[in-house]
């Protein structure tokens, strides 16, 4: 596994060079560049690649180095593909362009689709499901988010405002399956935010269950992973670790520690439960789908993918084995799998090929 994100990260340097000298190149060719460089082709390479460095440090500087690098990267891809659609227009058309049209068609295209991409991350929708089973259990509405990644769209005030709109819809419970803060999580913040959670009113309460990020990576936030627990169990959050709890005497919550800690199998977590009552699981990385399907799991619930968060990146966690799914619902063996996109984003301030989204799912 390591080896492989190496290779991909590895032949992704070596395209995100050649993509930078292509564009350093292409950006050369602005008429009032070649005005003022025309006689020194050094000087307009040099100046060509200080104004793409300035423009990646005010995106820096302004929105964080993973937004300026997104941003160039995009640039990069459309500067290629608009090159190429200009290539077979001049072919067609048998005459050159008026304008550098390559430039001023890749700038458009970009800005467009970057503000796309900008709205589908911080605008989030409500996503529905209705599911059904054959075991006995009341009509349960269930609310879901996941990978809220607190600070990166919405700091605390945000989230309440979600919050309330989830709340709005009556839901009987809300889970949420991990990654609920970053390493960028402010510890004033996720007080204010736990707290947000524990004026919800809900019949059964909020249930959270950990993901990769909530403990933290690079010991460099002001709270830890045991102070952000505190402040959820303080404010009524029940916090499960490898442990199932039974509701109301109806159904079961279960949560599942993420896949990067030393966790229980699935078959020996739910072991000793009532299969005849109804059992829902919260497993933050949707990676364990054979095995949790061979149980008597009826809903998994699970986040962490973001819906693929970019395109095509939406592909590659199913393609290389390493998540059974990236969005959306299926059922395998009779457990039916919901896996959310995710209220927020990881690091960045874009989406494409998904959105942000809570999940509102109705069991009968």
């Amino acid at each position: 596994m390591i080896l492989m994100w190496l290779i991909i990260l590895g032949l992704t340097l070596l395209a995100a060079i050649a993509g930078l000298i292509y564009l350093t190149v292409a950006v050369r060719r602005f008429d009032l560049l070649k005005k003022v460089t025309e006689k020194n082709k050094i000087f307009g390479t040099a100046l060509s690649f200080a104004i793409i460095t300035i423009v990646f440090l005010i995106i820096t500087f302004t929105m964080g180095s993973m937004n300026a690098i997104v941003v160039l990267l995009h640039v990069m891809i459309f500067f290629a593909l608009c090159g190429g659609i200009v290539f077979i227009g001049k072919r067609i058309a048998r005459r050159e362009p008026k304008c550098y049209l390559q430039g001023w068609l890749a700038l458009i295209v970009s800005v467009i689709y970057l503000g796309i991409a900008f709205f589908l991350c911080h605008h989030v929708w409500q996503t529905n499901y209705t599911l059904s089973t054959s075991k006995s259990i009341s009509p349960i509405r269930i609310a879901m988010f996941a990978d809220s990644h607190l600070g990166t769209t919405f700091n605390a005030d945000g989230l309440e405002e979600y919050l309330r709109e989830i709340e709005a819809q009556n839901p009987d419970i809300l889970v949420i399956p991990g990654d609920f803060v970053d390493d960028d999580s402010e510890r004033e913040d996720i007080i204010r935010a736990c707290e947000a959670l524990g004026r919800m009113d809900l019949p059964y309460g909020v249930w959270f269950t950990w993901g990769n990020h909530d403990e933290g990576y690079y010991n460099s936030r002001n709270f830890s992973g045991d102070e952000l627990r505190e402040a959820l169990i303080s404010n009524g959050v029940h916090v499960l670790e490898d442990e199932c709890v039974l509701i109301d005497d109806s159904f079961y919550i279960v949560g599942r520690l993420d896949s990067g800690y030393d966790r229980m199998e699935m078959r020996d977590l739910i072991s000793g439960l009532d299969t005849d009552r109804y059992i829902i699981v919260l497993d933050h990385e949707p990676n364990d789908y054979d095995n949790e399907a061979a149980t008597a799991a009826d809903l998994v619930l699970s986040g962490h993918t973001h819906g693929g968060q970019l395109l095509p990146i939406t592909f590659v966690g199913v393609a290389f084995g390493i998540n059974d799914s990236t969005y959306g619902y299926e059922q395998r063996n009779g457990t039916d799998f919901i896996v959310t996109s995710g209220i927020s984003d990881w690091a960045m301030d874009f989406k494409t090929g998904t959105h942000s989204e809570y999940v509102i799912i109705d069991v009968t």
